[in-house]
């Protein structure tokens, strides 16, 4: 049951002054109740303007994945041919000693071909098989970039929830499933830029494994503006290895020799052999790399950019030091000194 009270404010009515106190405190509530009632249409319409201000609608799972696919677009016709040297080290049980290191340059001439070669490679030998097969893995995936592409074709997209950095970058981020069970083909989060729709970082596996050997992958990627071009510049996975157990390689860009021309992409280059050599040199300066960071890479943020002068001159300098590499092979099999090359651009 539920009892009702009414307030009759007329002071008059009351003798003593606790009466007058009781009805001057009934006109008080009285009024309030009417001031709040007279504000509510006001305090509705400030509070939708304030959740529209601050990002309350929210683009569609569909419309974020549209405006990925227009950037990506767009991207892909700035690219032009560079030379990336980038770095791999790998760890093992022991977290903060380097089990291996790998330098390779890695050669790419618009639209769809790559090239590498083993730069310099010491300590275990696991570490150099390792990159071999991640580099043959790039080739064959930049052959047939829309098989791979983070695009509806490949991939379910549901959308999770928006981030926002120290420095107020804000992002969508999304759910990526995969439509079919392939080696080359990724399950995890993207961060997606909520004003350019740029990728800026993955987190997840592989579809599916690409060796018996390794078990419990999990890769973390991170995307960044090269001169004009936004690439993948880094990299961290963690694995089990059958019998040797859990190891770590992180991976990092530190310089990169670019084409000024854009290349049409009306002839797709032969592909050329692989080998390996011995130490190349990376001075750095500054590159800008993604807002979001990645939690645990060991990476400067700096690589070198020098100029090619023209868009076959990737080729030219991946056969060269090929040669080179097995001239140094041939040498240290004679128990000849060690060429330490020298490389110009």
């Amino acid at each position: 049951m539920h009892n009702t009270f009414y307030i009759k404010c007329d002071s008059s009515l009351y003798g003593s002054e606790r009466d007058r106190s009781l009805a001057r405190n009934g006109n008080t509530l009285q009024n309030a109740f009417r001031v709040l009632w007279a504000l509510f249409p006001c305090l509705v319409v400030t509070a939708a303007t304030a959740s529209a201000q601050s990002g309350g609608a929210l683009p569609t799972v569909e419309a974020i994945v549209e405006r990925m696919g227009q950037a990506r677009v767009e991207n892909r016709a700035r690219f032009r041919p560079y030379v990336v040297t980038r770095s791999y080290k790998l760890f093992g049980k022991e977290e903060n000693k380097i089990k291996s290191l790998v330098v390779a340059d890695i050669a790419f001439i618009p639209p769809n071909l790559k090239n590498y070669v083993i730069e310099e490679s010491s300590g275990a030998g696991l570490g150099e098989r390792a990159v071999r097969r991640i580099l043959q893995s790039e080739a064959e995936a930049a052959k047939d970039y829309d098989a791979t592409d983070y695009s509806p074709a490949n991939y379910k997209f549901r959308y999770l929830r928006d981030e926002q950095n120290v420095s107020g970058q804000r992002s969508h981020v999304l759910e990526m499933l995969p439509k079919r069970e392939e080696k080359n083909l990724l399950r995890g989060k993207i961060w997606v830029d909520s004003n350019t729709y740029r990728i800026h970082r993955f987190e997840g596996e592989p579809a599916k494994s690409s060796s018996w050997w390794v078990r419990d992958v999990r890769m973390v990627l991170l995307y960044s503006d090269v001169d004009g071009m936004w690439l993948q510049t880094g990299t961290e996975a963690t694995a089990r290895v059958r019998i040797l157990g859990p190891h770590r390689l992180i991976s990092s860009d530190v310089k990169y020799d670019i084409s000024p021309l854009v290349a049409t992409g009306s002839s797709t280059p032969t592909s050329r052999s692989q080998s390996s050599v011995a130490l190349l040199e990376h001075p750095e300066i500054p590159v800008r790399p993604s807002d979001l960071p990645l939690d645990g890479l060991s990476r400067t943020g700096r690589v070198e950019l020098n100029r090619l002068d023209k868009p076959e001159a990737p080729l030219r300098e991946i056969e060269r030091r090929t040669a080179l590499a097995e001239k140094t092979r041939a040498a240290q099999e004679d128990g000849s000194a060690v060429m330490k090359p020298t490389f110009r651009f």
